[in-house]
């Protein structure tokens, strides 16, 4: 059952594991920004493409690629489609999961937590930074809904084009989704399969992270 409240951002670290390396520092956001930004030298395509998890109404399971666009001081954000299943399924359960797997690295972040929409001026301002024809496409997709062919569509995109021309403005049914964890596991690949993995935990008062090692 979803909290009633949000965990706090944690300022203290409970840590019993021998972390060094890639591993090292006291606040995971931080080191999940240094993870991402060498992915950025690294990885071929679309360095911050998350699979992110929900289930429907009936507890079944879906999951998807979307683009992670900001790690935040305490939570994960990305966009979509207010009308989509995804967003459809956030809005129910209130918590996802994601991953973020580099194979260029060798690395993965897997990340578990309570959902909540942005729906404000940091949405209007990143959606203001996407291209002209990024915006129009949010306006003409239905997302999730059926379509009978791809010339409906570009006869839409048409239709939004003229009606909103060079400066359309945020749809009211587009916007983020703000992912703040309760969970986060930092993975990298070991030799033999010996992998390393650690495992930062919002403890009860929300007040730190407890961090242990986990066997591969």
């Amino acid at each position: 059952m979803t909290q009633a409240n949000p965990p706090k951002t944690p300022t203290k670290l409970v840590d019993g594991s021998d972390r060094s390396g890639i591993f090292a520092g006291d606040n995971p956001f931080v080191i999940a920004r240094r993870w991402l930004a060498e992915a950025e030298t690294s990885e071929p395509n679309d360095p911050n493409a998350i699979a992110l998890a929900t289930v429907d109404s009936e507890g079944l399971p879906n999951v998807r690629m979307v683009l992670l666009k900001d790690i935040e001081a305490s939570a994960f954000v990305f966009y979509t489609n207010y009308g989509s299943a995804k967003a459809q399924e956030l809005d129910k359960a209130g918590k996802a999961a994601f991953v973020l797997h580099w194979k260029s690295l060798g690395r993965q972040i897997r990340v578990r937590g309570r959902i909540e929409k942005e729906d404000g001026p940091i949405a209007d301002a990143y959606y203001e930074s996407r291209s002209l024809q990024s915006r129009l496409g949010a306006w003409a997709s239905w997302q999730s809904r059926p379509l009978a062919s791809r010339s409906v569509l570009a006869a839409e995109v048409v239709k939004q084009t003229a009606r909103h021309g060079t400066s359309p403005e945020r749809p009211p049914f587009w916007g983020g989704y703000r992912l703040t964890p309760v969970e986060i596991e930092f993975w990298a690949d070991g030799t033999f399969r010996l992998h390393d993995r650690f495992k930062w935990v919002v403890c009860k008062d929300g007040s730190e992270w407890s961090v242990s090692r986990l066997s591969p």
